[in-house]
């Protein structure tokens, strides 16, 4: 008998972190036995709810929120991407923007099939690509591999009604208590937080094939 899991995944685009999370989960997943299903929804959260339109320069916010050399902050991502398989340089993405164009495209994408797909690109292209995903001829560009034409895209993230849901939806998940990204929930059973070991996703990924203890 065929096993399926769900797996909810709360990350922001900008999140250097849940690139490299989102990337051990993917991995994980692909060593399990061919009979085990996942279903990986998307959710959107802002890492810096208060980012203004302009955007902002990650090593200027860097240095003032913690008083430290930026690079320092970024070596520690950058040896855990590495040791993932990605080659992440941080210090050529300088600045970070608002998210909610591109929630509100991974959000719709659920529809189409694409939408875990579809989060891994927008993520690779802001920090592998160093393209600003904030832009909606990038978003449109990006979202034709992933089930959309360029109109309807372009229609999609220029409709206020569309980028309210999205944000209301990233403003619920703080309210709900996540804190930071990325944020992973195991079959509404259990939830890790932050970017884990590999070993410990794979860990997860057996206990949710497990069933749930009957209370006592």
């Amino acid at each position: 008998m065929s096993k399926s899991i769900r797996i909810d995944y709360f990350t922001d685009i900008v999140c250097p972190w849940c690139l490299v999370g989102g990337e051990r989960l993917d991995q994980a997943i692909a060593g399990l036995p061919a009979d085990v299903a996942v279903e990986l929804v998307t959710h959107p959260f802002y890492l810096d709810p208060n980012t203004p339109e302009d955007g902002i320069v990650v090593a200027d916010m860097l240095r003032q929120r913690y008083g430290r050399d930026p690079r320092e902050i970024w070596a520690r991502v950058e040896q855990e991407a590495a040791k993932t398989g990605i080659a992440l340089d941080l210090s050529q993405q300088p600045r970070a923007y608002p998210t909610a164009k591109g929630h509100t495209l991974v959000r719709l994408a659920a529809e189409k099939g694409t939408q875990h797909a579809l989060s891994n690109a927008l993520a690779r292209a802001y920090f592998l690509d160093h393209k600003q995903v904030n832009e909606i001829e990038v978003l449109a560009e990006l979202a034709i591999a992933h089930g959309f034409t360029s109109e309807e895209a372009r229609a999609l993230l220029s409709d206020p009604r569309e980028l309210a849901i999205t944000h209301q939806l990233a403003m619920d998940a703080a309210q709900q208590g996540i804190q930071g990204v990325p944020f992973f929930v195991f079959e509404n059973r259990f939830a890790l937080s932050g970017c884990q070991p590999h070993e410990v996703f794979e860990r997860a990924l057996a206990l949710a094939q497990q069933p749930p203890k009957a209370d006592a």
